[in-house]
């Protein structure tokens, strides 16, 4: 079927739903949203995408909606929109008709960006800046929207709907994860194909993980400024389309690629969490490109300076922020949403800068018009919905702070463990909340202990390996001067900056992190784990490799065949399957030490070294490093009780720990300086190593 019938048929009036390009069958009815513009183009390319070959006004205009309908233009059609209405920037109007726009809702793209001065809405070495106008046709350097209809085969497919309190969440990059894998085809690696392949699924099953979490798979823009400098925006926060996966991840170029590794990771019972920038869009500041949104309205799509409309509101830190008060702008976020549930079955979202989505005109609200629209969704409502509770803006900091339906990232639990560990005094209450879910922050409005998604590392930041080896960032290769990401990173070398030879230092490293490891999977909450971390991935010190699309982001897989990498992932593995087999070390609620068991014991009870009980004195003892936890599970036969029993040793040597009363037959289920540790008996008392962890429990559970 020819994707477009030459000349066009006379354009009918169609209709304003559904946004988008919606094929029939017969022709393609084409709705686009904008309050200011005055008349609207839709333009037609030829199917290499080079030349316009077609033009035509949409006749309508229903509710703020643009719409026609066209018969003989099929799917594979390539089109773009011109917007015409006022250029005034000072009022926060931008439209200019010489830049071809994207459609918001167009579910693929064919080409991409190729920056160009004619981008711009402006003349971009005018001394009036922004304020002037660019004549300047864009179509040349802009990708093009393709019509589309989707008739994948689900073949009965089913969400896993994995329960919170054993959801594992491994987050990881379509594109790192197999750049460097030679199980994959070359041609499949950094894809969702290579994601899709047997090995790397087989990989992630055994390693005992429920959920991938992939860094964003929305169509992006790579900055001009890092192409320039001859790098890329490796992690895609810098979202071009909320529609379209990003054709970089695509080895076919066809969208069901995506949708068979949703397929392929739902039958080996692993769900499918996509990171997702709704926050802000990749059209930067007022000075930057025009190509979909703010050409199609940019007083309705971005917040703008109340009293200087001409300028954006940046609470992202990117340059725009999403106007997320404007109705239409709230449904089309619905409607990407509901998209990748009902198109991609994907299982679940965490929300980048999640604090901005809560944004109304007056600050930060968690009854706020998006949150309210999301949590009473039928399709969305019932999914994985986790935000990343913060921004840069006024009152940005609110962990803790979200509705309940909604899980939240914890830094908390992150830089106090990263505290503890690293020895630094005055934590050891900290420590304690954090295993315990961080009830401080998220127990109330009947919210549940997982609303905690608990991690130690995540893409932002230091990976494990280098957490342990480095005291500073090295950020060099970001070609900032070392200016870019964290300036503290709650880390420590163990007395070698990088890598080292020295038996000592390796050894020290080791255990920290097996401890910390063991901390993230033995706490209440969610685990979220970074992907290469359970075999000693290293960026070389970068902490911020955002637009690093090389070996320093990329796995490297050879570190499983060695022997750190090998130990470490079976340490992990048997961790994971801790926390899987003892329900005590996860919970669905929040524990408390005043509710007791049918033996009158605690469900949680709190001990230093000594086996004594903790008291508000020994609380406060800021040099105490030493902690104890006992968690006590429902009576499995008459007369016993299922506990587990975590000690914690911070200190820089070895110490003994006396267990505490009443003598229950304790065995090693995991410890940190002994990864070969595997059911030994521990009665009365335990030396626990140096920076190091032991996890015992009773009846003989042997992991």
């Amino acid at each position: 079927m020819a994707p477009l019938s030459l000349p066009l048929a006379p354009v009918q009036p169609g209709s304003p739903y559904p946004l988008g390009a919606t094929y029939d069958g017969i022709g393609t009815n084409f709705a686009v949203f904008s309050a200011n513009a005055a008349k609207m183009e839709i333009c037609f390319f030829d199917p290499a995408g080079k030349h316009e070959v077609a033009r035509c006004s949409l006749p309508h205009c229903t509710n703020e909606i643009w719409h026609g309908y066209i018969p003989g233009v099929h799917p594979g059609a390539l089109y773009g929109y011109r917007a015409y209405g006022p250029y005034q920037p000072e009022s926060g109007h931008r439209f200019n008709p010489n830049k071809l726009l994207l459609d918001p809702y167009a579910r693929q793209l064919h080409g991409h960006v190729r920056w160009a001065d004619s981008l711009y809405g402006y003349r971009i070495n005018s001394p009036r800046t922004d304020l002037s106008f660019d004549h300047r046709d864009s179509a040349p350097s802009m990708p093009k929207c393709v019509v589309t209809e989707s008739t994948f085969n689900w073949h009965g497919d089913r969400h896993p709907q994995v329960p919170w309190e054993k959801t594992v969440i491994y987050e990881t990059h379509v594109r790192g994860l197999t750049m460097r894998l030679d199980k994959v085809p070359e041609q499949e690696r950094g894809t969702f194909a290579g994601l899709a392949n047997p090995w790397v699924i087989d990989y992630l099953v055994r390693l005992g993980v429920t959920a991938v979490e992939l860094l964003p798979v929305h169509a992006i823009l790579h900055d001009r400024r890092l192409v320039n400098q001859g790098l890329l925006n490796y992690w895609g926060y810098n979202t071009l389309n909320f529609f379209t996966p990003e054709p970089r991840y695509l080895s076919t170029g066809s969208p069901d690629e995506m949708r068979h590794a949703v397929r392929a990771l739902h039958a080996a019972g692993i769900e499918v969490i996509l990171d997702v920038v709704y926050n802000h869009t990749c059209e930067e500041s007022e000075l930057g490109p025009t190509l979909c949104f703010r050409g199609l309205d940019n007083a309705s799509y971005y917040r703008l300076d109340r009293d200087y409309p001409r300028h954006h509101v940046n609470d992202t830190g990117c340059g725009n922020t999403v106007n997320m008060s404007h109705p239409r702008v709230i449904q089309m976020v619905m409607d990407s949403l509901r998209y990748w549930v009902q198109e991609f079955h994907v299982d679940g979202f965490r929300f980048d800068l999640g604090a901005t989505l809560g944004r109304e005109s007056y600050g930060f609200d968690p009854g706020s018009g998006f949150f309210d629209a999301l949590l009473q969704d039928p399709v969305l409502a019932p999914r994985k919905l986790i935000s990343e509770p913060w921004d840069v803006g006024p009152g940005g900091y609110q962990v803790g702070n979200h509705p309940p339906g909604l899980a939240e990232w914890n830094d908390r639990f992150r830089d106090d463990v990263r505290r503890f560990w690293r020895g630094d005094s005055g934590v050891r209450g900290a420590i304690a909340s954090r295993l315990m879910g961080s009830a401080d922050l998220f127990n109330h409005r009947r919210r549940r202990s997982w609303s905690s998604v608990n991690f130690v590392t995540a893409h932002d930041g230091f990976t494990l390996q280098d957490l342990v080896s480095y005291s500073r960032k090295h950020n060099e290769a970001n070609l900032e001067d070392n200016r870019d990401g964290s300036n503290e990173n709650r880390s420590a070398n163990w007395g070698v900056e990088g890598p080292t030879d020295d038996p000592k230092v390796r050894a020290t490293r080791q255990k920290v992190k097996r401890a910390m490891l063991m901390t993230l999977l033995f706490s209440h909450g969610t685990p979220m784990l970074l992907g290469g971390d359970e075999f000693g991935r290293t960026q070389q010190g970068n902490n911020n490799p955002y637009c690093q699309d090389s070996e320093i982001s990329w796995f490297d897989w050879s570190l499983i065949d060695t022997g750190e990498g090998k130990t470490l992932l079976e340490f992990t593995r048997r961790c994971i399957a801790a926390r899987r087999i003892l329900p005590r070390l996860r919970s669905t609620r929040f524990l408390a030490a005043n509710l007791r068991t049918l033996h009158r014991i605690p469900e949680i009870s709190w001990f230093d070294e000594t086996g004594a009980e903790m008291t508000q004195e020994r609380w406060h003892f800021s040099e105490g490093r030493l902690l104890a936890l006992r968690r006590i599970g429902q009576e499995l036969r008459a007369g016993q009780l299922s506990a587990s029993l975590l000690l914690l040793n911070a200190f820089s040597m070895d110490r003994e720990f006396i267990l505490p009363k009443p003598d229950m037959p304790w065995t090693i289920a995991v410890d940190a300086a002994d990864p070969e540790a595997d059911g030994m008996p521990v009665e009365g008392r335990l030396i626990v190593s140096a920076h190091s962890a032991v996890l015992l429990v009773t009846d003989n559970v042997i992991i």
